[in-house]
């Protein structure tokens, strides 16, 4: 009978442990999905200065805010440094795709191995209520 007690307190500890990681793991695919959203608003405003840029005739003066000062800068060059900057974003969100779906892996493994914990200590303790 106190055999039986261990293993369900056993059994309890590591279900208390992957309930934890099961957290942790939901707090990182949440900090995921901010920074995925920081991103995306990010992408969406270089794609409109794209398009602003692709408006322009080519003696257009553009400026480029560099701290408190507006500094002339080459059409070419802010076309230029948009689309790397597009590109750039554009990487990152499919990094952070990837990476959230590892967790979202990782989390569903964590929940059936919990599920199947719960169910071992749920049939030892009607086996213990029988004895």
């Amino acid at each position: 009978m106190s055999s039986l007690s261990s293993a369900v307190r056993d059994l309890q500890r590591e279900l208390e442990n992957k309930t934890n990681d099961l957290s942790k793991l939901q707090k990182d695919i949440a900090k995921n999905h901010q920074v995925r959203k920081k991103y995306t608003v990010q992408l969406g405003e270089n794609e409109l200065v794209l398009k602003e840029l692709d408006l322009l005739n080519e003696n257009a003066n553009v400026y480029k805010l560099i701290g408190p000062v507006l500094v002339k800068q080459d059409l070419a060059e802010a076309n230029s440094n948009v689309r790397k900057r597009i590109e750039y974003i554009t990487a990152e969100l499919k990094r952070l795709d990837a990476t959230v779906q590892d967790l979202e892996e990782k989390q569903n493994s964590k929940k059936d191995a919990i599920l199947k914990l719960q169910q071992r200590i749920q049939s030892l303790q009607t086996s213990k209520a029988k004895a």
